[in-house]
């Protein structure tokens, strides 16, 4: 599921409503081993674009 976030997502980024769902799908979808490996991944691609949207998200998983 990592690898399918990390293809989906810089396809959606050109939206931000759409890549805020397809993130959170994903939050959901991964293994709670994963979980850190998408929050450092999505930091480095996306922090200048969304970085609300990564707060927003990965501040409502539990760690």
């Amino acid at each position: 599921m990592l690898d399918y976030a990390k293809v989906i997502l810089p396809k959606v980024s050109f939206s931000k409503q759409l890549f805020r769902k397809e993130l959170a799908k994903c939050i959901q979808w991964v293994e709670p081993s994963e979980v850190q490996e998408l929050h450092d991944w999505c930091y480095q691609n996306f922090k200048d674009k969304y970085p609300e949207i990564l707060e927003e998200l990965f501040s409502s998983v539990a760690a």
